[in-house]
């Protein structure tokens, strides 16, 4: 450091002669400089290398020390030009960027991932993070709460239009955290609630017996038929043989549309509270390309991510009558301060889902599904319950003699990103896995089509059925970096 303005770095450049520069940030291996990305846009920021570490061998031709912000002039923390994570921390700034490439490089395909946008971003990484405002809009326990109430209030009203509910808690934390606060407002340890089985597609909080809903209440599950359609007889026999207090629907490896109305009328008849995890689906919804839960539910969780395009969060959409015990049991039964950014971020996607193009977006979400699955039909692979619906679907990988695992380190190695997941009835180890899990969300934002959803059903069913032939692997990564720079997330 050679002054209260001038960064030196390896090579002789300084800061002011580096403006407008882009240097490689590297952490461990040797990188090129990657497009923009959402933290490195800033004006007048040189992404700085980290010193070299005995054993990381690199030939990166940068390097430099983090700056000092206490020594130049006096404390420049809250200097926005000075105060960037590159200057601060480069290696909590490298690994940013590094993930950053890899989004932009690997196909994505984990149906619960997508891609926010710059404005969902610049929402959850604002001012709104300093302020504290336990309670809710107008009845907060704190002062200077009069511009976060707009925020919430905004967020409250925008989702409430988005799917047609009387009331609306936007301060969960997660998708488990809402289902946790349905739970805690309606229900007493040792309950009985009915909820779809994990091992045919439902969730961990929907009774799983290692989560909390499976250690606090009696649980009771339903599952999949001999069509791989979920059971609704069995479903009715078991409400009304165990007259569970709770019902859960929704699923988190489910392609087919559930039938929300005929489950809400099993819950009436046995007097059950319909609670719906809509987490997977909720984008979709928002859209009216899959089937809205909110007029037959008594409540309605999701998350905020996943199809839906926001920050990580979660929601929960209930009728009128509920929502004073609801509020109280987000607040203060099992959270204290509210995530005001992250509210605000909720409230930027609830807006963007408002959009007429959010609704093309969610059409295309569901046709590139449909192609990709019918490609690997096509390729031999079986799809569970035969066909998706939406936007997700389970790949049984049996019929190509290898194991999720494996397909998915595989996959991984072809810079496309899979879950492996347990297929119903599975005889592998939930660690092993006889299936993958894909979703298309994340390839449509990025503006894939059908042409390229099929392309990529090709290449996913060339790596499986050569998974340890490098020769596949390299061809296959090179098609994929073809369709990923054509097709940039962040431009």
């Amino acid at each position: 450091m050679t002054g209260d303005r001038t960064l030196r770095v390896q090579g002789g450049a300084s800061h002011r002669e580096a403006r407008g520069a882009v240097f490689a940030v590297r952490l461990g291996s040797r990188c090129a400089p990657s497009r923009a990305s959402p933290v490195a846009v800033l004006p007048r920021v040189i992404r700085i290398l980290p010193p070299r570490r005995a054993g990381l061998a690199s030939s990166a031709p940068y390097s430099a020390t983090p700056v000092n912000l206490y020594t130049l002039n006096g404390n420049r923390m809250f200097d926005r030009a000075q105060s960037t994570i590159a200057n601060v921390d480069p290696e909590i700034f490298a690994a940013i960027e590094q993930e950053n490439r890899r989004q932009e490089d690997h196909i994505e395909l984990i149906a619960s991932e997508n891609y926010t946008s710059p404005a969902v971003m610049a929402a959850q990484g604002s001012q709104l993070t300093n302020k504290y405002a336990e309670g809710y809009p107008g009845k907060r326990y704190y002062g200077g709460c009069e511009y976060v109430d707009v925020v919430e209030q905004l967020a409250i009203d925008r989702v409430k239009q988005l799917f047609g509910a009387e009331a609306a808690n936007v301060q969960p934390n997660s998708g488990s955290q809402a289902n946790q606060g349905v739970f805690f407002a309606m229900l007493k340890p040792g309950d009985t609630i009915m909820g779809m089985s994990l091992a045919h597609g439902g969730h961990l909080t929907h009774g799983s017996p290692v989560n909390m809903s499976g250690k606090w209440f009696n649980v009771v599950s339903y599952g999949l038929n001999e069509n791989e359609d979920i059971d609704y007889e069995a479903a009715e026999k078991l409400a009304q043989e165990h007259k569970p207090k709770l019902i859960v629907a929704g699923a988190s490896a489910f392609a087919l549309k559930i039938d929300f109305e005929r489950l809400a009328k099993i819950a009436k008849s046995v007097g059950a509270y319909l609670m719906v995890d809509m987490a997977h689906y909720a984008g979709l919804i928002a859209a009216g390309v899959y089937p809205n839960p909110v007029p037959h539910a008594d409540f309605v969780t999701t998350t905020t991510h996943k199809s839906l395009r926001g920050p990580r969060g979660g929601v929960i959409l209930m009728k009128a009558e509920y929502e004073k015990p609801i509020n109280s049991a987000i607040f203060p039964g099992i959270q204290g301060g509210p995530l005001m950014h992250v509210i605000a971020a909720k409230a930027v996607a609830f807006k963007e889902a408002l959009s007429p193009e959010f609704k093309e977006y969610q059409q295309k979400v569901v046709e590139n599904a449909r192609v990709l699955a019918e490609t690997l039909v096509k390729r031999g692979l079986r799809i569970v319950s035969g066909r998706t619906e939406s936007h997700v679907m389970l790949v049984d990988l049996r019929a190509k003699n290898i194991t999720g695992k494996a397909a998915e380190a595989a996959l991984g190695a072809a810079h496309i990103t899979v879950n492996k997941n347990a297929i119903p009835n599975d005889p592998e180890k939930p660690f092993v896995t006889s299936g993958v899990r894909l979703g298309s969300p994340a390839m449509t934002t990025r503006g894939f089509g059908p042409a390229e959803a099929e392309q990529v059903g090709n290449l996913i069913a060339d790596v499986l059925e050569n998974p340890e032939d490098a020769a596949t692997i390299e061809r296959v990564r090179a098609q994929v970096a073809e369709l990923t720079k054509r097709f940039p997330v962040y431009r």
